[in-house]
């Protein structure tokens, strides 16, 4: 009795180790499967999670994964009792996952709150070339279909923040929503960067936009003298002018907190490169550049949710001429 009583606890141990480690079966590997499942819808849930808070500093090189696709719950809002127009935002981008995913949702959320239909088209650069805003910004003109008739050129750092900001239909001719009194950097006169809302027969009637600026800035001034030589405005509207040629916001007291730059200079250098060729196109309207000479690719389309927003991401190729702009290579 004592040596059955010693050896009990022996036994007993054994056999629960022998139960533990004992050889695979379709249940426990069924059971793992089901685990791994759990696991990774988890783990998808949190990723497309609505958290839209920017990235902490230390933490910024996380934030540039691409948006997660649509699963086929989001729709865009596109209310025909919202009135018969409908606006195409055109996003010039390449590299700025981080303020895209802020982007989408609030523009998405300060429009519907307008009662504006809309849709946004990123177009996301991805060749080799120096960025060319004004080329991007043509290309989304081209590719935006035919259910819209006006455009907004929309940087995809500006975000507003004043409800009495004006996005609907620029009848009496260009409206430029981020005028250099209320924009939080640039201030000179001229200024038509931003935020611009044009029409599509306007911006046609421009021959679009000058194709020859490649890095950062100078493409805005070009396209103010081609405003100004097109001749746009239609006179009757109320809204106020100035010698820009095209219409701008009135009654705004804000002034440089009507919207959010929410780009980090430290963290995204721009590519200020400048050539003293290059440097001269803004002073001048480049005669015969435009849509009429644009070329470029689309290597991809994906339709995109992100917060419950739907967009457009039109991946594409442009095309240089390096005889005419030697500069668009990096430098």
């Amino acid at each position: 009795m004592m040596y059955s009583s010693r050896r009990k606890p022996v036994l007993w141990f054994r056999e629960d180790r022998r139960f533990l480690s004992g050889r695979c079966t379709i249940y426990k590997l069924f059971g793992l499967c089901m685990l791994l499942v759990l696991v990774s819808l988890l783990w998808l849930q949190l990723s497309c999670s609505g958290d839209m808070s920017p990235p902490m500093q230390e933490d910024r090189h996380l934030a540039q994964q691409p948006p997660c696709p649509v699963d086929g719950r989001a729709s865009a809002v596109d209310e025909l009792s919202w009135g018969p127009h409908k606006l195409a935002l055109i996003i010039p981008f390449r590299e700025r996952f981080e303020e895209l995913l802020v982007f989408v949702p609030f523009m998405h959320t300060f429009l519907n709150k307008k009662k504006i239909r809309h849709k946004f088209i990123i177009i996301n650069q991805v060749d080799h070339y120096r960025f060319n805003r004004a080329s991007l910004i043509n290309v989304g003109f081209l590719e935006s279909g035919n259910d819209t008739d006006y455009l907004a050129m929309h940087d995809v750092d500006l975000l507003p923040l004043n409800d009495a900001l004006d996005y609907g239909f620029p009848e009496g001719g260009p409206f430029h929503v981020a005028s250099p009194e209320l924009h939080p950097l640039y201030h000179y006169k001229t200024y038509v960067g931003g935020i611009l809302l044009l029409t599509k027969k306007h911006y046609h009637m421009c021959n679009g936009m000058s194709n020859r600026f490649w890095g950062w800035g100078r493409e805005d001034d070009e396209f103010y003298r081609r405003l100004k030589k097109a001749e746009l405005q239609n006179e009757t509207r109320d809204e106020r002018t100035t010698e820009t040629h095209c219409f701008r916001p009135s009654g705004i007291t804000t002034g440089y907190k009507t919207f959010l730059h929410i780009h980090d200079p430290a963290w995204r250098k721009r590519d200020q490169k400048r050539v003293a060729a290059q440097k001269q196109e803004q002073f001048k309207v480049d005669p015969g550049g435009g849509l009429t000479n644009l070329r470029y690719q689309v290597e991809s389309r994906q339709e995109l949710t992100i917060s419950g927003a739907p967009c457009t991401v039109i991946s594409t190729k442009l095309e240089c001429d390096q005889d005419l702009t030697p500069w668009c290579l990096l430098l």
